[in-house]
Parts: structure tokens; C-alpha cells; sequence
């Protein structure tokens, strides 16, 4: 067979987009950031009819332009919790009023085979947000995300996207030195609020994109 690699990955994904359309997530593949950054601008958006839309704060969001293009629309009113510069308690306002938006953009930690999807926060805004409050939430995930069960979503969150998050937020906690959970009681843990999203409810207010790339935490 010509071309394993990509053979393994489209079908890889294809039935992840089955398990995950079986849990009433709207679900669409794309072969790169770029193509998620165009779905989500050129489908997403104006099917959801979106006018206020904030963030979870996604690395992978930033690294494929996604929040940079957004901020620039001048369609769009976009809430940003993280703006540099402003001062915590105002971004725990944007965090909060977040909420409210039409739509919510964010990557996971984790997602299964089965279909789950695997978060875990600081100050527990993005797993609210999943769950409930913005009209439509976004959902973009990088093939390096795919995890087999729970157990193993568990593990990766735990001890790889937390120490990568801890250190690229300088956050004084043991992880950032081990690079593993040291189950720290570190008044800046960054390990605080779990989030397991088995299926979207209403159907399709959930949409996820999968990327078929590495990218992100």
C-alpha cells in the first residue's frame, strides 16, 4: 500500500469522527492547522450565526493563526480573558462573562477512541465552558491529543499537558522541574477542576475538529 502513513492516520480519524458523531459531537477532519483555521472561519462561524465569541486559552487555537485572524475581524466582537497586560481579576471577569458568548473556542487534553473528551484546569473556566453556557463551543484537536481510554487520557494529562502548561505559564510548582505529577499542593497548581464530556447535549452545540498534525499541548 502506497503511502502508509497517511493510510494509518485517515483511518485513524474517520472512525474517530464515527465514535464521536455517535456521541452527538458535529465532527469535521482537517489535513493541517491551516484547513481547521478555514473551517472554523468559513463554516463554523457563519453556521452558528456567531457575533460574540471568546476563548479557553488553546495553544493550538494561537499556533495555527486561528485567535490572531479572529481578534482582526472586524465582524466579530471577540472576548479575550487573556489579553497581555490586564490584571488578573479582570481576566477573571472575561472568564466568567465568557460564559454568556455564542461562541466558545478551546483545544482538550485528551480525547479516546470511544469518543471522550478530557480536560483538566487551573480555575476550572474552560471545563465550565465546555459543559455548559456559550451557545456553541469549539473543540480543536490536534492528532498528538488521541489517548486510547481513560486511564491513558488520564496519565497524559497528568504527565505531559500539565507540566507543559505549568512551564510555559512559569507557574512555581514541582512539575516544572520533574517534568511529571508530583501531586503538588503548590497554592499555584495548575491541576484543579476535571472535565469528562461523554456526548454533546444539545446534539451538535459541540462541534470538534480533528487535525490531522500534531499540534499543541
Amino acid at each position: 500500500m502506497d503511502k502508509p502513513i497517511e493510510n494509518y492516520w485517515k483511518a485513524r480519524l474517520d472512525h474517530l469522527k464515527e465514535e464521536l458523531e455517535a456521541n452527538n459531537f458535529e465532527v469535521y477532519i482537517a489535513s493541517d492547522g491551516a484547513e481547521a483555521k478555514e473551517i472554523v472561519q468559513r463554516d463554523i462561524i457563519p453556521k452558528s450565526r456567531a457575533k460574540r465569541i471568546s476563548w479557553g486559552g488553546s495553544k493550538t487555537a494561537t499556533d495555527m493563526g486561528l485567535i490572531q485572524a479572529l481578534k482582526a475581524d472586524k465582524n466579530l466582537e471577540f472576548l479575550d480573558p487573556f489579553e497581555k497586560g490586564i490584571p488578573l481579576e479582570d481576566s477573571l471577569e472575561r472568564r466568567r462573562e465568557a460564559f454568556l458568548v455564542d461562541l466558545f473556542i478551546t483545544g482538550t487534553n485528551a480525547l479516546t477512541e470511544t469518543g471522550y473528551l478530557v480536560n483538566l484546569d487551573r480555575t476550572g473556566n474552560r471545563v465550565a465552558a465546555i459543559s455548559f453556557g456559550p451557545k456553541t463551543v469549539v473543540i480543536l484537536v490536534g492528532r498528538n491529543k488521541i489517548v486510547s481510554d481513560l486511564d491513558e487520557a488520564f496519565l497524559r494529562v497528568k504527565d505531559y499537558a500539565a507540566p507543559l502548561v505549568a512551564m510555559r505559564i512559569k507557574a512555581k510548582v514541582p512539575c516544572v522541574k520533574t517534568s511529571m505529577c508530583e501531586e503538588c499542593r503548590s497554592p499555584e497548581r495548575v491541576c484543579n477542576a476535571w472535565g469528562i464530556v461523554e456526548k454533546s447535549y444539545p446534539q451538535g452545540r459541540i462541534k470538534v475538529v480533528l487535525i490531522n498534525q500534531s499540534v499543541g499541548f
